[in-house]
């Protein structure tokens, strides 16, 4: 008897979600990590000097 293989649940998967067929991702998610991820470098690089 052949055991189904549920990809989802594969050791190399880690935060993977099952989703309708068809789903699609809300752009506001998109944006949202841009901004999150922009205004952190931006903090990050203000932790190093940078003068002239």
């Amino acid at each position: 008897m052949a055991v189904p293989v549920d990809m989802s649940r594969r050791p190399d998967v880690l935060l993977r979600r099952r989703t309708p067929e068809g789903h699609q991702v809300s752009a506001w998610w998109m944006i949202g990590a841009f901004v999150g991820v922009s205004l952190a470098v931006v903090g990050l690089l203000n932790f190093f000097p940078g003068g002239y």
